[in-house]
């Protein structure tokens, strides 16, 4: 329709131009001594129509022509920019893939293309460490370094990462301090270069941001910075003074932590502070009761063993079947003298749950009661028990 409406148009324009060019009768009189020249204005019109036609003809050739090197050379860029994306997709794709010869060839063609260089440089890097070539890896970082500020996040990510596979924590910490701000990822790499070089405070430091912004829930950050409390005092185990200033540190619900307040007291005995870890183990079981640090309770070799019997009898009536508070018990009669008690709560302990530290124990309270024949009897049962847990741990890490 818009089609017809054009054509009758143009019929209609030349219709009236037509008419018009009958009906006009003026002339144009050009004078240039001694010559003179008369010519209709129809005509006049239709040359002066045709001289602008090819003068604008002759203007667009020329521009053409003078535009012309331009016009290669933005062709000829853009054709190089196409073949540098063509390959760096190349090499993503045969990065994903697991084909990481391809892929380290098509990132190293992409860089002498120059788009997307330090991208196509990282790759490479990465593609060069899962075939273990660390020197090629290493000359694609310096590449990268050198086509990238030293703040480029993909360039110090990408590095923190390999070289913490690599087991260098020290290494992947100092490329990471090029990052003026650190976002998520990068905390997540200094959390492990952290825990790999063992600066606990700085973990915990590192868990507390990570947790705000919500990288691991409650029970993962909880195992992480329990974790980092523990091997935290076990660093500071040979210095009372630097021990108890750690302990003091430590939020009081961590403090509660079986696994905290068991490394803690056993830190603090062997300082020689045995009232001070039987304080910790005290008020870690009054929050959470946990038999591991039920059994704990026997180790302090100082202190009031009476109130410490009477203390874990109470226990008892809360936990009438837990194994490892009657051997603790059984352990503290001992100490004490209480040699009929002591028998009890260990027969009691085996009943329940037959260990070699319980027989171990019975060995011992029936050499002090000069019974040769029950202490071997139950020093056999101690070895054998010992043998058998020995193999069932041997099997669990050895699997067939």
């Amino acid at each position: 329709m818009k089609a017809l409406f054009w054509i009758v148009l143009i019929f209609a324009l030349a219709a009236g131009l037509v008419v018009a060019a009958r009906y006009n009768t003026g002339y144009v009189q050009l004078v240039w001594p001694p010559y003179r020249v008369e010519l209709s204005l129809n005509l006049v019109l239709v040359l002066l129509a045709l001289a602008f036609a090819i003068g604008y003809a002759l203007v667009r050739m020329l521009s053409g022509m003078l535009r012309l090197p331009a016009r290669v050379q933005a062709y000829r860029l853009a054709r190089r920019r196409q073949k540098a994306q063509d390959t760096l997709l190349e090499a993503l794709q045969e990065f994903f893939a697991g084909r990481y010869a391809r892929a380290e060839k098509a990132a190293a063609s992409s860089i002498q293309l120059g788009d997307h260089a330090a991208l196509c440089a990282v790759l490479a890097a990465r593609a060069a460490h899962e075939l273990r070539a660390y020197e090629r890896r290493d000359g694609y970082l310096a590449q990268a370094a050198a086509l990238a500020s030293d703040s480029d996040a993909v360039k110090v990510v990408s590095e923190a990462e390999l070289l913490l596979e690599e087991r260098r924590h020290q290494d992947a910490l100092a490329a990471l301090q090029a990052l003026p701000r650190k976002h998520t990822a990068a905390l997540r790499l200094e959390l492990r270069a952290q825990q790999g070089l063992r600066n606990w405070e700085q973990v915990l430091g590192l868990i507390e941001q990570l947790e705000k912004r919500a990288v691991f829930d409650a029970g993962q950050a909880r195992e992480l910075r329990v974790r980092a409390q523990v091997e935290n005092l076990k660093r500071r185990a040979l210095d009372l003074g630097a021990l108890t200033e750690a302990w003091q540190k430590i939020p009081a619900a961590d403090k509660r932590d079986s696994k905290v307040a068991a490394a803690a007291a056993q830190c603090f005995m062997a300082l020689g502070a045995h009232g001070t870890a039987q304080d910790v183990i005290e008020q870690s079981l009054a929050e959470n009761w946990d038999s591991a640090l039920a059994l704990l309770y026997a180790e302090p070799k100082s202190g009031d063993v009476l109130r410490r019997i009477e203390r874990a009898e109470g226990w008892l009536q809360a936990h009438p079947r837990d194994a490892a508070l009657l051997l603790a018990l059984g352990r503290l009669c001992i100490r004490q003298g209480l040699w009929g008690k002591a028998q009890s709560y260990l027969e009691a302990s085996i009943a329940i749950e037959p260990t070699w530290s319980a027989q171990l124990a019975l060995t011992q309270l029936h050499e002090q009661l000069g019974n040769p024949e029950a202490a071997n009897r139950h020093a056999r049962e101690s070895l054998d028990l010992a043998i058998e847990r020995l193999r069932q741990t041997t099997e669990r890490q050895v699997p067939l």
